[in-house]
Order: C-alpha cells, then structure tokens, then sequence
C-alpha cells in the first residue's frame, strides 16, 4: 500500500512537472532574469502585469531587484503598477530608492507611483536612498513631491538617517546637502530628542554637521 502511494506521489509530481513545462516561462521568472522580449512576448499574450510569486512579488519588482533596466522599462510601459505590494510591503517604487536604481526611478516618475505607502520600517523612498548615500536616485526622489521629513517607525527622518547610518564621507555629504536644499528640517530630532547636528557632532562628522548648521540647525 505504501509503494502504490509513493508512485501516485511520484506521477503526480511527474505530471506538475510536464504541465508546467508546456505552460512556459511564466512573466514572474522572465522579469526575474532580465529576458526583456520574453517579457514582452508574454504581456502580447495576456500574461498577468500583476500577477505575484509566492512571497508576493510582482514582474516588476524583481526586474527592480535584478536591476534590469530595459525589463522593467517595458513592463512599465506596458502598464504595470510601481505600487503593487510584497508580502515583506516592499513595492517596486520602495525598492528602486532602497537599492538606487536611478534609471528606473526616472522611467516610474510619469507613472506617479504612490507616495504614502510605507515600507516594513514606516518609511518612504528617501530614507533608504539617504541611509545609503544613493546620490543619483536621491536627487531623482526629490523630484517627486516626496515628504523630505517624513518620520519612520524607529523615529528618523531621511537627515537622521544619513547621520546615524552613514560614514559622514562625500558622497553621504551631497545627499544630505541634497534633503537639506529640498527643505528637510535640520532641527527635528529623534524619539530621544537628539538633533541631526548632535549626532553628526557625535560621530565626527564634521562636513555634515557644517551642513546641517547652514541649514539653521543651532
């Protein structure tokens, strides 16, 4: 009875197999590995934009992932939404600014991605972008209408973040001359009231913290 059990189990994984492989490449794995006209050719054919894998991820989202460029491009262009979310609430717009995928970021910004949702730490697309010092995405971010002193979950804004996570170096000091141009508020502090310029006085950051007092941080 056992063996009779253990064939069924084998045939019918043996079947899941074989209908699957007729099936063909779904959009997910295409848009997964870059295959930009296999993308296409099964979006012609009415593949799903908007269909997701089993964490929740759509096409467009792994092409972000992958940064593949022309892939997401013409899933975009196709019509696929920058604001479908993931099971871990990235969406595809989250991630291009956590991951600064510039060219991506400039091909969704006529597709107005929404601005309000909010990644598994409450934050927007700029605060990652800031943390790592993503220069290019940053500038493009701005561009948006996104909130320069939205407050995350841990209670740091984009400038909090760029001082508490990051090395205080160049490429961190034109990002936070970038918020702070933007109008991002030198002065709002953290949960424990401790300001952007504290920090980066704390840290030895000395560029930042001249910055931030430019800005009219005290």
């Amino acid at each position: 009875m056992r063996l009779g059990r253990l064939r069924l189990a084998a045939l019918g994984l043996m079947l899941m197999t074989i209908a699957a492989a007729a099936a063909g490449p779904s959009l997910i794995d295409a848009a997964a590995t870059g295959r930009t006209d296999e993308v296409a050719r099964l979006v012609a054919a009415g593949a799903p934009l908007e269909g997701q894998d089993s964490q929740g991820r759509s096409a467009l989202l792994l092409a972000v992932a992958g940064n593949h460029v022309a892939t997401a491009k013409a899933l975009l262009d196709a019509g696929a939404s920058p604001n479908t979310q993931a099971a871990n609430r990235d969406t595809p717009w989250l991630s291009a600014g956590a991951l600064g995928r510039a060219e991506i970021i400039e091909a969704m910004l006529p597709r107005k991605p929404d601005l309000t949702i909010r990644n598994r730490y409450g934050g927007n697309a700029l605060i990652p972008a800031c943390e790592r010092a993503h220069v290019e995405a940053v500038e493009l971010l701005l561009t948006s209408g996104i909130d320069v002193d939205h407050v995350n979950d841990l209670g740091w804004t984009c400038l909090l973040e760029i001082v508490i996570l990051g090395d205080g170096g160049p490429r961190h000091q034109q990002v936070a001359k970038l918020v702070l141009d933007a109008g991002a508020n030198p002065s709002l502090a953290d949960k424990d009231g401790v300001t952007p310029l504290t920090h980066a006085r704390q840290k030895g950051q000395r560029a930042v913290a001249v910055l931030i007092e430019q800005a009219g941080s005290r």
